[in-house]
């Protein structure tokens, strides 16, 4: 990472605009794939079933996390190696986008069940690859003092984009007749879905890719660059030894991470089946608490700067177990509906200030590397939520059971971060190379 501070002040608003951009060009694909509309279509159109839905699609967020945790670190070590960050995020990014627009294909019939699984690993991986260099161009894009408020309005941006996209999903599904010559049988408008997230993502990804440069190209080679990736990587992890504060927020992450994921993955699915909502349904419960965690995510951000990274994570965790804990003992859909919106108010704080510590944390000369172990910690384990989820639905025979085990994730981290201890943030800035206000 060859851009020093002065650089990074002279980068302007416009520049800390476009950055903030891909969170909302990005987040249709989560938000619309990966939540709301293809993985309840997936589960209730494709398969057979929902209970062989949801299993199958347990199964496919598996692998993907299992992928993105072996493959994170070393891309992001490679990132620091060959520079050219702008050009691998293109590469994910259209990857990602057409993975997603190729979902078009998956018909409502269990013999698409495959392709439609491949198709939203590969998707899946090329999107968390994709954050891996993104994440690592926040602490050159924003000065030492607004890197907590440029990490949350991003993600508060991008849950806006998240919330549009879903408004152009519901009026694409409800129009009658379809649009765009659309048939209103063999569920049509709800695969058109993906097509249009895979234009929105990338065409809406162009500003961050034209005017973030990242950092510049040193000429190494790929295959030196992952031999000494990797060599990076395990040289790493003795070094961690002696940076407890990284250790014990990256070994917190692993475990709150995956109480996040698994609600994003899991969530939309257990108020379609346990509140009997519809595609339509789950679209505007998405639509509101999209309102509600970009609002969340930018209000934070101020406190993000003003408290310290920790806190806000902390509160938010603390806050995500207390509002779930009452969604599982609700049986009535408005009592659904009032706490679910209260609830996605701490998504992006929980998220946007963990991405804010780790740049705050990690070596600048290694911000690609700690960024790919950041991944890694939100990805490793990613098999284990929707495991115990499955096993703890199947021996209660309930759904509410499965969801309850997120509850153990979310407070294991919250404790492992309540031990960790920020550094001041004079000190932060000295870690990362930078100075001034």
């Amino acid at each position: 990472m060859t851009r020093g501070p002065d650089e990074a002040r002279r980068a302007g608003p416009w520049r800390i605009a476009a950055w903030c951009f891909y969170d909302w060009a990005n987040s249709a694909y989560p938000t619309v794939i990966g939540t709301f509309v293809f993985a309840t279509y997936f589960t209730q159109g494709v398969a057979p079933d929902p209970v062989t839905g949801a299993s199958h699609w347990g199964v496919a967020m598996s692998v993907s996390g299992l992928l993105v945790g072996l493959l994170s670190p070393p891309f992001g070590a490679i990132a620091d190696r060959t520079g050219g960050q702008r050009l691998w995020l293109c590469g994910f990014t259209l990857l990602a986008a057409a993975a997603a627009m190729a979902l078009w294909t998956v018909e409502p019939d269990p013999a698409f069940m495959t392709r439609g699984l491949v198709l939203v690993v590969l998707g899946t991986l090329a999107f968390e690859l994709g954050t891996v260099f993104y994440n690592a161009m926040l602490p050159a894009v924003a000065p030492a003092a607004m890197i907590g408020r440029v990490s949350g309005w991003g993600w508060g941006l991008g849950y806006v984009g998240g919330l549009a996209c879903l408004v152009a999903c519901l009026a694409l599904i409800q129009a009658r007749p379809p649009p765009f010559g659309l048939a209103e049988t063999n569920a049509e408008a709800v695969r058109a879905t993906s097509v249009l997230v895979g234009l929105w993502y990338a065409g809406f990804a162009l500003p961050t890719l034209l005017a973030v440069p990242g950092t510049p190209r040193t000429g190494i080679g790929i295959v030196q660059a992952v031999r000494e990736g990797i060599g990076a990587i395990l040289a790493i992890l003795p070094e961690l030894r002696s940076q407890r504060a990284v250790t014990r927020f990256l070994l917190a992450r692993l475990l709150y991470a995956e109480g996040l994921n698994t609600l994003f993955a899991f969530g939309a699915i257990y108020a379609a089946g346990t509140f009997a909502m519809d595609t339509g349904e789950v679209i505007r419960l998405g639509i509101a608490m999209n309102v509600t965690a970009g609002l969340g995510a930018a209000l934070f951000a101020f406190a993000d700067d003003r408290f310290g990274s920790r806190a806000v994570v902390l509160v938010s965790l603390l806050s995500l177990m207390g509002i779930g804990a009452l969604l599982l003992l609700i049986t009535s859909k408005a009592a659904f509906w009032a706490l679910a919106l209260p609830l996605g108010t701490f998504f992006g704080p929980a998220q946007a200030a963990s991405r804010t510590l780790m740049g705050r944390i990690a070596p600048r000369e290694k911000l690609g590397e700690y960024y790919g172990l950041f991944a890694l910690t939100g990805r490793a384990v990613s098999f284990a939520g929707p495991a115990v989820l499955a096993a703890a639905t199947a021996l209660f025979a309930s759904q509410r059971a499965g969801m309850a085990t997120i509850l153990f994730f979310l407070g294991g981290g919250a404790l492992l971060l309540w031990t960790m201890r920020e550094p001041p943030r004079d000190a932060a800035r000295k870690r990362r190379g930078c100075a001034g206000p």
